[in-house]
């Protein structure tokens, strides 16, 4: 299954209620874990000092991953930014 680089950075109004942002935010990890469980997370990094994170994703193609990227409670608040990854000879066997 191909493989994307996503770098995800979060910007919510910071007119948010306390008790709205508690709520996106159990939300967005109970969704990440299933996504995570689903295999379509496969390996994610926070970036220290920033509300963002970096990710391997795991897709059948981009369309599927931009459904599960969209699926996050938190999208309508993200920038998402997105690198098609392929094999590097070096990896290789051959």
């Amino acid at each position: 299954m191909p493989e994307f680089l996503v770098q995800i950075e979060i910007e919510l109004p910071p007119s948010t209620p306390d008790d709205e942002r508690a709520t996106l935010l159990a939300a967005e990890a109970a969704r990440g874990r299933e996504l995570r469980d689903a295999g379509s997370i496969v390996r994610m990094w926070r970036v220290p000092g920033r509300r963002a994170n970096v990710g391997i994703w795991s897709a059948a193609d981009a369309s599927e991953l931009h459904e599960a990227i969209a699926s996050l409670p938190l999208f309508p608040w993200m920038d998402v930014r997105v690198s098609a990854l392929a094999d590097h000879y070096v990896m290789r066997d051959d």
